[in-house]
């Protein structure tokens, strides 16, 4: 072989072998292996691993949408009490695209064929059983829709300008890598009242992938039974009210990338690995760092894990008057993760809480940093590990062993050399007097409520 050639060949493999150490995992958000996300291969935060990654299947771009009903003309139909069913390879039930618009009233979809690409399912909607594309409008009054072929989504919008709309009824998908909903390329979905059932791994009732969405939700339970199946997965915009979100195999919400979940009187509940995890696989299906998670109302509660974690991008989180438990006392955790580079792959949290009673630690590795904003008479009860923290005056710090900060931003609970508004209860908190926001603490050590001291680091 000749030196130049391999050179060549050893350069290239070299450069093979780096992206693979610096990217995502095998398996993402477009099943063959393409990134790490929830709708992709095994993938996911610890503690125990798994995804929110998605089922392996090879890459196929070639691909014909189609549909035992199909609207494609351009027109505007309504149909009531239809019955549609399919068994067939990549044929999903109802089809409508090229600006068509379609309303069916008490509609039963039925599907069972599987996908030859999940790839080609989660990114354009191929064996969904109901599947808008290319413009396409579909409004849905009641029904049922149902799906158990591999990769089979109950509704999918795909593209811009297309658009699904369902009132009441059910959807329920139990093949493997079957969502309930999904949106992509800029579709839009929107439920009132629907209820929704998916069965196996990587399902996610409600999520978005390449291109993202818009998804808005009123009403309806959403529930998931498999592995790395969160309620939510948004690579999107996402917004629910009054609805219900159970996820017993996975996180109870997902934000990959720069994109958001807005939520307002829901209930979520997540049973494996944490609650609600902000992270970026770079598969590219998602683009961007720092995901947004909006909470005011309603309940969050995370069976396993941290309530909160953050891995590999920016995570903003608000919270206003929820009703949060985490059964392993931790509220956030950031850290570093599968995804990324090593050594600049750690999370960045930023959490405010307004009006909110707050309980569990805060824990950030070496690479990470969190910061806390209590405001409108919030309280926290835990310990903090490296985490810099901003108090009103009517907030209050319950301190419930030794911690550390770095900035701690409380000038107006300081009196003489006391500290009002954080009850120590004989504990320790250290502070790191370098940094130009302790400048008002004047590197001194100051007594804290029921016993414990605030100390220079």
């Amino acid at each position: 072989m000749k030196p130049l050639l391999l050179l060549l060949i050893l350069t290239l493999s070299g450069f093979n072998i780096c992206l693979a150490q610096d990217g995502p995992p095998p398996g993402g958000p477009g099943e063959g292996g393409s990134g790490g996300g929830e709708m992709g291969g095994p993938g996911g935060p610890p503690p125990n691993g798994g995804g929110p990654g998605g089922p392996g299947g090879g890459r196929n771009n070639t691909y014909t949408l189609s549909g035992v009903y199909s609207l494609t003309d351009g027109s505007t139909k309504t149909v009531k009490n239809a019955i549609y069913k399919s068994e067939t390879k990549d044929v999903s039930g109802v089809y409508v695209a090229k600006k068509s618009q379609l309303t069916l009233v008490n509609a039963t979809v039925t599907t069972a064929g599987d996908t030859s690409s999940q790839e080609n399912s989660s990114f354009y909607g191929l064996n969904a059983a109901v599947l808008a594309a290319d413009g396409g409008a579909i409004t849905l009054s009641g029904g049922v829709i149902s799906s158990t072929g591999g990769g089979a989504n109950g509704l999918f919008a795909s593209g811009k300008g297309s658009v699904i709309a369902m009132t009441g009824g059910l959807i329920k998908a139990t093949g493997g890598g079957g969502h309930g909903v999904m949106a992509s390329g800029g579709g839009t979905i929107r439920l009132i009242g629907v209820d929704m059932d998916t069965a196996r791994e990587h399902g996610a009732p409600v999520a978005t992938d390449r291109g993202g969405g818009t998804i808005d939700v009123s009403g309806g339970t959403m529930k998931s039974a498999g592995e790395g199946s969160p309620g939510i997965y948004s690579t999107g915009v996402i917004t629910a009210t009054n609805a219900t979100f159970i996820a017993i195999g996975s996180e109870a919400a997902v934000i990959e990338g720069k994109n958001f979940i807005t939520l307002s009187d829901c209930t979520l509940s997540g049973y494996l690995k944490c609650g609600v995890m902000i992270y970026q696989s770079f598969s590219g299906d998602a683009q961007g760092h720092g995901g947004i998670y909006k909470m005011s109302s309603g309940s969050l509660s995370a069976e396993k894990g941290p309530l909160f974690y953050v891995t590999n991008t920016n995570g903003t989180i608000e919270l206003k008057n929820v009703r949060l438990s985490a059964k392993s006392g931790v509220l956030l955790k950031a850290a570093s993760d599968r995804w990324g580079r090593k050594g600049s792959n750690g999370g960045v949290a930023k959490l405010t809480a307004d009006s909110q009673v707050l309980e569990g630690d805060l824990v950030a590795d070496a690479g990470s940093s969190i910061s806390v904003t209590l405001k409108g008479g919030s309280s926290w009860t835990g310990a903090a590990d490296s985490a810099a923290l901003t108090l009103d005056k009517n907030c209050t710090w319950i301190v419930t062993k030794d911690s550390v900060v770095t900035a701690l931003s409380d000038s107006d609970a300081a009196s003489g050399s006391s500290i009002t508004n954080i009850t120590g209860n004989g504990h320790t908190v250290k502070y790191d007097s370098a940094l130009a926001a302790n400048k008002w603490l004047d590197g001194k050590t100051y007594d804290l409520v029921n016993g414990g001291k605030l100390v220079p680091k």
